[in-house]
């Protein structure tokens, strides 16, 4: 009988949870567990008008082979994006029309943008590939975060401007 009880009571649990979950999924809620970011819970906040420079954004990154790489390192998770890519959380620091020039820092429109230093390895000691720089094409996002060991546009280059979800608005975080 106390068995009985027991798996009624994991049964019970396991479904609440679960819906737990799937409230906070549906109601724009996400869990940031990378160090690009604070960690913690994170809300997707619906843009009322177009991107801007500044902006943190989640957007899901496209299906290419950088990010299918990207996944097999362990840089990306699985998430509900296409491909079954998780979303990153990023800064929206140049776009269409901008310049931007790679170096031993990346700079924007000729400024030097903080943080944005370049490794030519990971924590790994896996060779990174640097994007070569250019003009940011028609509907795509330069990304950046000021976390030195970030995967973000400084590898992959510019991404498409479609997979913006939302503004990323911190919930309960906290800095690691």
């Amino acid at each position: 009988m106390r068995r009985r009880g027991a798996i009624i009571l994991a049964i019970t649990g396991a479904a609440f949870l679960s819906a737990l979950t799937a409230a906070g999924w549906l109601g724009g809620l996400r869990i940031n567990l990378t160090p690009s970011y604070p960690l913690g819970l994170w809300r997707i906040e619906a843009l009322q008008r177009p991107v801007a420079n500044g902006d943190l954004v989640f957007i899901c990154p496209p299906i290419t082979p950088a990010f299918a790489a990207a996944y097999a390192r362990g840089y990306v998770r699985r998430g509900l994006c296409p491909d079954w890519f998780s979303p990153l959380i990023k800064t929206v620091v140049a776009m269409e029309g901008q310049a931007v020039d790679i170096g031993e820092h990346v700079s924007v429109d000729g400024q030097p943008l903080n943080h944005s230093e370049m490794r030519r390895a990971d924590a790994e000691g896996r060779a990174l590939d640097a994007w070569s720089g250019g003009v940011v094409p028609t509907g795509f996002l330069y990304l950046h975060s000021d976390f030195v060991g970030s995967y973000d546009s400084r590898y992959f280059g510019p991404i498409p401007e479609s997979g913006v979800l939302g503004l990323a608005r911190p919930v309960f975080t906290v800095d690691p």
